[in-house]
């Protein structure tokens, strides 16, 4: 029987493991404090101590706070959600497979791709909101010009949560895409796709039977951080969105006037779909690499 040698840590290890839990203390803690006090009683305010614990405010919370539809905020949130993940995910894929051969351009196309995540969110939310007026006011000349006079009347504006909102967000979402196809791509043998194409396989078939199952884990990836950057944007979104709101800028908002626990409860709620968006991310991720491990073996 072998003697284990015990390995002895050294002096710095303790101060260094401090330090640590003092910064996961300083990172989650007020997240686990807004959870706890969603939960507090009838008759519970806004900080501790705690009196009594219930679902009371979760159910005024589904009631409605004042004028604030929480329901429809919620709805739109989450299709601005899906469609700006869909759409990361399907246009990083397509730059990364572009990007794979040298491009006329292709540095330059990258730093200007990148350059949205330097610049600050609320000067990107101006100017995507101003560019969105200059559209409108094409569209009523052009209609104007036409002759069009009842579809002017009826004419509002091109900003929405699926046009300047959805471009909005895609600027943060698209570069670190990118930044992820890139990665993948640098570390893929492109000998599968070539011996795919040996044994008759079309290019399209070899993405699609080769290529894509072996990347399908850091699609996933993108697809979950589409989402959840989209999910709890605000500054991209609060000039750039038009006459609604999503429901990080109904929170915003309610911080100045809602003096009860039930905005506690609707942070709670927001950042449980986050997790539920988390954990059904990794299942998929899981449960791609099982299939994977089972066609191997």
């Amino acid at each position: 029987m072998k003697n284990r040698i015990r390995e002895t840590r050294p002096a710095s290890f303790w101060p260094l493991a401090i330090v640590f839990a003092l910064f996961v203390l300083f990172m989650y803690g007020p997240m686990f404090v807004i959870f706890i006090l969603s939960f507090q009683g009838p008759e519970g305010g806004l900080t501790f101590p705690m009196r009594g614990v219930s679902l009371h405010w979760f159910a005024k919370l589904a009631e409605g706070l004042g004028v604030v539809d929480i329901g429809a905020a919620l709805w739109r949130s989450l299709g601005l959600g899906v469609a700006v993940m869909l759409c990361t995910v399907v246009l990083s894929v397509l730059a990364g497979l572009a990007f794979r051969k040298r491009l006329a351009g292709g540095n330059t196309l990258f730093f200007i791709v990148v350059a949205s995540l330097i610049m600050p969110s609320i000067i990107v939310s101006l100017g995507i909101g101003l560019e969105f007026r200059l559209i409108d006011n094409g569209i009523k000349v052009a209609l104007e010009w036409l002759g069009m006079e009842s579809a002017l009347e009826g004419y509002g504006t091109s900003l929405g949560l699926f046009t300047s909102a959805l471009g909005a967000h895609l600027t943060w979402t698209l570069p670190f895409g990118l930044l992820i196809m890139f990665a993948v791509f640098n570390r893929f043998n492109p000998a599968y796709e070539e011996a795919a194409r040996d044994l008759g396989a079309t290019p399209w078939q070899g993405f699609a039977h080769v290529a894509l199952p072996l990347i399908a884990p850091s699609v996933v990836g993108i697809g979950m951080f589409g989402f959840t950057l989209s999910w709890d944007e605000i500054a991209r979104t609060s000039q750039a969105i038009g006459d609604v709101n999503t429901l990080p800028l109904e929170l915003q908002g309610l911080t100045s006037t809602v003096t009860t626990p039930s905005i506690y409860a609707l942070g709670t709620l927001t950042t449980v779909v986050s997790f539920a968006v988390m954990g059904i991310t990794l299942a998929l991720v899981w449960a791609l690499g099982r299939r994977r491990k089972g066609r191997s073996g």
